[in-house]
């Protein structure tokens, strides 16, 4: 061996092109569905194998515009077979595949088409109109893809623009993926950009992959050729979770829900096509479970959800085992963790709990995947102790973690390559993490924490409240307090009295908040969290502190 510790070890190397995973479902799981759910409310079905012959022409199509090793296409659709044909087209030829989320601003979708210098944009009907008001402020784009049928293609001012199975439709279906080094980049994604101009993060083709590994192993998704999967989370989501690469990987049945995500569009999705497993973020099971209760229905194939993007509430988890069987689990993970980094399954010691103290470790974001590790640190950038108890700033590294943003010359990783999440976070002794705010969320009262997390959550479990937000206020004492905003289900009359009665047993006395706001509505950010920093900007100025 020598001073640089490289050595050949005499295994085979093969390069790591992402496309290899739809080669694998095409040959040895050719013949399972792939679903789709269209905007018109139609279904659409064909197979693992058919995908990978359109992904091919695609790869043809693009070849044959000009397209080269690097360029940036972009995509802004909903889940749909023709986006998720676009995903393995443009990697798997060495393009660079970059989702738009269409739930931005349009100033933010026009600042990212531009920092990322797309060429090409493929995108949904649906979106046609908000591209036709901002490209002639996206000087990169050269042609606008419109994901749809020629008889299906209405007119458009998009310059250059084409119908999806126009552009594809003479193209060969044989295609030899481009072999690439395995630290290629295949992907790009920008964060929702809540604190300024959103940051892209672009992956690689071994990141995406080890990724998605990690995620169908039987400690985190459990995926296999017996899954059947609804991949609710958006692709334009933080690579929806990872699910577009380990379903196929696992062989599993995938259906796609395109558009409508109301609990109705849910219901009969995974009803009809007997899911087993999804994933989404919690506003969309509490609209499920609310059409369920309301309809007296029940999902018998339905054994797994996974709950991301925001805390899970107690609610929500007791109520999905034990009114329709279903378990619940927890993730955690940011675009900048590709995205999974933990999951909640139970450990042999969780099961020989009993039932409250059981919950209590179900409602943690859980342990992470083999192959991210995981620390806390204080503000000194000192480690914290595993046990349960002490709060940190939640600390990651590995393969599938973000070491730099794009076209950004920032350093974001600490002296020992961590990258700091800006969650706080406390970890117990069999690693367990459990979310308790974010850095910017946390608030400081008397010199005390309060986590806005934990708040929220206890005031969600009261039966007549759909959501809840918790935000730091001046106060002329404690420094900080915390002001509960609440939006009741239909019909409720909860009064603030019996909400601070309520809350009494379920957090510290002294966090009971002294104002709780009853509104209409609570914004959410485009990925469906809540929107503290507009929260901020209409409820704050009411409490400053004048000396």
């Amino acid at each position: 061996m020598n001073k640089d510790n490289k050595v050949s070890s005499g295994m085979q190397e093969a390069p790591m092109n992402l496309a290899s995973i739809l080669e694998h479902a095409a040959r040895f799981h050719g013949n399972q569905e792939i679903v789709s759910r269209l905007a018109s409310g139609e279904v659409h079905r064909y197979t693992y194998r058919e995908a990978l012959a359109r992904s091919k022409q695609l790869a043809n199509a693009l070849k044959a515009y000009g397209i080269e090793f690097g360029d940036r296409i972009a995509t802004m659709a909903w889940n749909g077979y023709r986006h998720f044909e676009s995903w393995y087209g443009i990697a798997g030829q060495g393009a660079i595949c970059h989702t738009v989320n269409p739930r931005l601003f349009p100033a933010q979708i026009r600042f990212i088409i531009n920092h990322a210098g797309d060429r090409i944009v493929f995108v949904d009907p649906a979106f046609v109109g908000l591209l036709e008001e901002i490209q002639d402020e996206l000087p990169t784009v050269e042609m606008f893809v419109v994901l749809s049928s020629n008889a299906e293609f209405s007119a458009t001012t998009l310059r250059a623009a084409i119908d999806y199975e126009s552009f594809i439709g003479d193209q060969s279906d044989d295609f030899d993926w481009v072999e690439l080094d395995e630290a290629a980049p295949s992907s790009l994604c920008y964060t929702s950009g809540t604190t300024g101009d959103p940051k892209g993060v672009l992956y690689s083709h071994r990141s995406n992959l080890l990724m998605a590994y990690a995620s169908s192993s039987a400690d985190a998704f459990k995926l296999s050729a017996l899954s059947t999967v609804l991949m609710v989370v958006p692709m334009f989501h933080a690579n929806s979770w990872g699910l577009v690469y380990s379903a196929p990987m696992s062989g599993a049945k995938l259906v796609l829900p395109g558009p409508n995500l109301d609990g109705a569009s849910i219901y009969d999705l995974v009803n009809s096509e007997k899911v087993t497993f999804s994933a989404a973020v919690p506003t969309v099971w509490s609209m499920l479970l609310d059409y369920m209760t309301t309809n007296q229905l029940q999902v018998p194939a339905l054994e797994e959800v996974v709950i991301g993007g925001s805390a899970l509430p107690r609610s929500m988890l007791v109520r999905f085992k034990r009114d329709f069987g279903v378990d619940v689990l927890q993730a955690w993970g940011m675009t900048e963790v590709s995205p999974l980094g933990s999951i909640n399954r139970p450990m042999p010691a969780t099961l020989k709990l009993d039932g409250d103290a059981q919950l209590a470790v179900a409602l943690k974001q859980g342990r992470p995947l083999f192959g991210l590790q995981m620390c806390i640190k204080d503000e000194n950038g000192l480690e914290l102790p595993f046990d349960g108890k002490t709060p940190g700033r939640l600390m990651v590294r590995g393969p599938w973690v973000v070491s730099s943003y794009y076209k950004n010359d920032s350093v974001i990783l600490d002296s020992d390559g961590w990258f700091d999440t800006a969650d706080i976070a406390t970890i117990d002794a069999e690693g367990f993490m459990q979310i308790t705010d974010r850095a910017k969320d946390i608030i400081k009262s008397g010199g005390e924490w309060i986590s806005s997390v934990d708040l929220e959550n206890a005031a969600m479990n009261h039966p007549e409240v759909a959501l809840a937000a918790v935000i730091g206020v001046p106060h002329p004492k404690w420094e900080e307090r915390p002001l509960l905003l609440v939006k009741l289900n239909p019909g409720a009359a909860l009064l603030e009295p019996a909400l601070k009665e309520f809350l009494i047993g379920e957090v510290a006395k002294w966090w009971i908040p002294e104002d709780i706001k009853f509104v209409a509505d609570i914004p959410l950010t485009a990925t469906g969290k809540i929107n503290k920093m507009a929260l901020r900007d209409d409820h704050v100025a009411d409490y400053k502190v004048h000396n």
